[in-house]
C-alpha cells in the first residue's frame, strides 16, 4: 500500500505542475486499444481472483446476448470486440488449481478467454455451460442479479432463466447474487490504471477551462447554451466522447436560485460581466470517466479579480470538500461518511448540500452513494455499501452562501472533482480547482 500510496502522490505532484501546460495527447485507436487490453489483462489476473476470494464465490457466471450486453462483461470484453456476440457466457473458476477463464461461445474471447464450447459437438450452449459446473463442482455460484445496483443486475430474466433449467437441481441450490463481486469488479482500480488517470483527467479538465476562457466566450455575444454545444464539438474533434450533455448556467444579481433543485436548470442566456459561470462536463476515454465541475467570473470592465466575497465563498467550497473528504475511511457506508460531512459541516456554519458518488468504469458508477442532491438523510441501500481502498469517488456537493455584494443573494459554488481513496487518504486525481477562473484570463 505505502509503494502505491507513494506513486499516486508523485504522479499527483507532476499534475500540479503541469496544470497550466499543454493538454496531453490522445492517442491513436490503435493505440488505445493496446493499453486498455494491456489493462484489463491485468484486471483479469489480479482483481477477479482477490474478489473471488473476498465474497466467497467459486465460480462466477457471466452471460449476455448482443446489444443487450451485461454492464460488466462490457468492462472485461477486448477493444476490437465492442460488444457480446450472440450470446456470450463468460465462466470464472477458482478452484485448487487457480483460476480458470472460460468463454461458452463460439470464438476465443482475445486472449482472456478460451473458447470452451464446440457447437458441432454440443449444440445447445447452456447443457455445454451445465457440464463445465458439472465438471467443477462448485460451492457457490455467482451470478449477476441486484435490486440495489443496476450495473451489478446484468442478467436478464430469461437467460437466468434458461441457466437455471440448464443445471441439475444441487446447482441451482448454489446459485447467488454476485452483486458485491460485480460492484468490487467495477469500483477496483488497479496500480496501472492510477498511472493513466491523471491524464484523463487533466485532459478533460484542460478541455473544460479552454471553454470557460475568453477564446470560446465573448461577453453579450455567447450564450450558454453556444458553450455547451462547444464543449460537444470540441471533444468530437478530438476523437472523444463524453457520457452526458455539458451543462452551463449562471449566477449573477437579480437571477432566480435554482433551491437545490437540480433536475432542471435555467434556459440559456446571454453570458455578460459580473457573471459568474457554472459547467458540468465529463469524457469518456480509455474506458474510464471523468466528471468535473467548475467555475469562472466574467470580469466588469476595470476588474482584474473576482469580488473579494465570491472569492471567500469558493474557499468556502474547498473546505466543504475537505470536509467531506476528511469522513473517508475503509469500511464506512456513504451514508455514514455523508451524515459525518454533513454534522460537521452544520458545526462550522456551512449550509451543505453533498451528493458524490463513485466513478470508473461508468460516470455514476457503482459503489457507495454518498448522497443525493435530494436524499441529505441517507440513500437506502446504495449508500449502505461500505468504502473500499483503491477506489475513485467523484467529489460533487455544493455551499450555498450570502454574497453582500450581491445584495444579499445566495450563491452555490458546486464542486466536483474526481479522487482516488487509496484506504490511508483521498488524492485529487488531478488537482481540484482552488480559484475562479477569469474570462479573460489575467
Amino acid at each position: 500500500m505505502k509503494r502505491i500510496t507513494t506513486l499516486i502522490a508523485l504522479v499527483f505532484l507532476m499534475t500540479s505542475s503541469a496544470l497550466a501546460q499543454q493538454a496531453p495527447v490522445v492517442l491513436s485507436m490503435k493505440e488505445r486499444a493496446d493499453t486498455v487490453n494491456r489493462l484489463l489483462e491485468e484486471r483479469l489476473d489480479t482483481v477477479v481472483p482477490a474478489l473471488m476470494n473476498r465474497e466467497g464465490i467459486d465460480m462466477w457466471i457471466i452471460a449476455a446476448r448482443e446489444y443487450n450486453e451485461d454492464p460488466v462483461i462490457r468492462t472485461m470484453l477486448p477493444a476490437t470486440w465492442i460488444a457480446a456476440r450472440r450470446r456470450t457466457i463468460l465462466v470464472f473458476f477458482n478452484g485448487d488449481s487457480g483460476m480458470e477463464r472460460l468463454a461458452v461461445a463460439r470464438y476465443d474471447i482475445g486472449s482472456s478467454f478460451a473458447s470452451a464450447w464446440d457447437p458441432e459437438e454440443q449444440p445447445d450452449q447452456w447443457a455445454r455451460l451445465a457440464d463445465i459446473v458439472a465438471e467443477r463442482d462448485p460451492e457457490r455460484i455467482g451470478i449477476n442479479v441486484s435490486s440495489t445496483f443496476a450495473l451489478a443486475d446484468g442478467m436478464t430474466a430469461s437467460e437466468r432463466e434458461n441457466m437455471l433449467a440448464a443445471l441439475d437441481s444441487r446447482f441451482r441450490e448454489r446459485v447467488v447474487s454476485a452483486e458485491n463481486l460485480a460492484v468490487g469488479w467495477l469500483e477496483t482500480r488497479t496500480q496501472s490504471e492510477m498511472e493513466i488517470y491523471p491524464m484523463i483527467v487533466r485532459l478533460a479538465r484542460s478541455i473544460l477551462a479552454e471553454g470557460l476562457s475568453e477564446t470560446v466566450i465573448q461577453p453579450g455575444i455567447t450564450s450558454t447554451d453556444d458553450v455547451e454545444w462547444w464543449y460537444r464539438d470540441r471533444i468530437r474533434d478530438l476523437n472523444l466522447i463524453t457520457w452526458f450533455h455539458p451543462s452551463v448556467d449562471i449566477q449573477r444579481p437579480g437571477n432566480d436560485e435554482r433551491d437545490g433543485d437540480f433536475s432542471s436548470r435555467e434556459d440559456a442566456g446571454i453570458i455578460r460581466p459580473g457573471d459568474l459561470l457554472h459547467v458540468d462536463f465529463g469524457i469518456q476515454y480509455l474506458r474510464l470517466n471523468t466528471d468535473t465541475q467548475m467555475h469562472a467570473y466574467v470580469l466588469k470592465p476595470g476588474e482584474t479579480e473576482a469580488p473579494a466575497d465570491l472569492r471567500k465563498a469558493f474557499k468556502i467550497g474547498n473546505r466543504l470538500q475537505d470536509i467531506l473528504t476528511g469522513q473517508f475511511a475503509t469500511g464506512k457506508t456513504g451514508n455514514e461518511i455523508l451524515l459525518g460531512a454533513l454534522d460537521q459541516a452544520k458545526s462550522e456554519a456551512i449550509k451543505a448540500t453533498i451528493y458524490t458518488h463513485p466513478i470508473g468504469f461508468n460516470g455514476h458508477a457503482a459503489g457507495p452513494t454518498i448522497g443525493l442532491w435530494d436524499q441529505q438523510g441517507g440513500v437506502p441501500g446504495r449508500g449502505d455499501y461500505p468504502l473500499y481502498p483503491m477506489t475513485a469517488h467523484s467529489i460533487e456537493l455544493n455551499a450555498a452562501v450570502d454574497i453582500p455584494s450581491w445584495d444579499g443573494k445566495t450563491v452555490r459554488i458546486m464542486l466536483e472533482e474526481d479522487a482516488l481513496f487509496d484506504g490511508e487518504s483521498v488524492w485529487y486525481i488531478d488537482p481540484r480547482q482552488e480559484s475562479l477562473l477569469l474570462i479573460p484570463r489575467q
